[in-house]
């Protein structure tokens, strides 16, 4: 069994004086990707001993940014998605193994008043393409922070937030897209009715204490990878960061 985690960090450094290394060492996951690190290169030494380390950093200081630690050595590790114009930020690293593609992603969030969201749109329908483009030659596991609660249940209040970034009826649409085109959200493959298990919740309001969050994090596979599938898992009692880790146990 492979076991893969996957956590925005809202921050490495920031992350790691909140205990992501005991996190990290206690999970001894086979690959643990991270969203979100907002360093540069030189910006911090992680001595993770057995693990490959991967990274994306976005041009602009203190933003974005992606990492992969991996056991295994891949084939090949890529980085963004071979489209300039959506590669300067660091959202995506992609690790190529033997029988499949593991690819992480930090998806860019709409923002207030949906500023951006007409970027969003086409960014959702580029990086559907690329991994399509992946899937015709070997079955792709994508992880990370997707920034969009699909259905009502991804969320504690669909209600008040259905044109809020993360929500918008847009953004949905994408996630139904993707998912049709082959794609399984694994936490809902194994728990289609389960509510009131979210990855996020806003620093404010003491949303956390009061679970009024979010599952934006995810593990999607191809559907070709469907009887390999053991579990998925969301780590709600981790702290550390405003998302939470989670996990996917594959047979591979």
């Amino acid at each position: 069994m492979m076991k893969l985690i996957s956590w925005n960090v809202n921050g490495l450094r920031a992350c790691v004086n909140k205990g992501f290394l005991d996190y990290f060492k206690s999970a001894d996951a086979d690959i643990f990707c991270i969203q979100e690190s907002k360093l540069q290169a030189g910006q911090i030494d992680l001595d993770l001993e057995g693990y490959h380390q991967y990274w994306n950093y976005a041009e602009r200081k203190g933003y974005s940014g992606t990492a992969v630690f991996a056991k295994q050595e891949p084939l090949n590790v890529s980085l963004g998605i071979q489209m300039e114009e959506h590669n300067k930020e660091g959202r995506v690293i992609t690790l190529e193994y033997d029988t499949f593609y593991l690819v992480t992603c930090y998806t860019p969030n709409s923002q207030s008043e949906l500023a951006r969201l007409d970027y969003r749109m086409k960014w959702e329908d580029d990086f559907r393409a690329y991994l399509l483009g992946l899937n015709e030659k070997k079955p792709v596991i994508l992880c990370g922070d997707l920034n969009v609660a699909h259905k009502e249940i991804d969320l504690k209040n669909p209600k008040t937030n259905r044109k809020n970034a993360g929500f918008t009826d847009e953004e949905r649409e994408k996630m139904t897209c993707l998912l049709n085109s082959g794609f399984i959200d694994t936490f809902r493959y194994f728990y289609p009715d389960q509510e009131q298990i979210y990855s996020w919740w806003s620093y404010r309001f003491k949303a956390r204490e009061k679970n009024a969050g979010w599952r934006i994090d995810y593990f999607i596979t191809s559907e070709s990878l469907k009887d390999h599938l053991i579990d998925a898992k969301i780590h709600t009692d981790i702290f550390g960061s405003d998302h939470c880790p989670v996990e996917l146990d594959i047979d591979l």
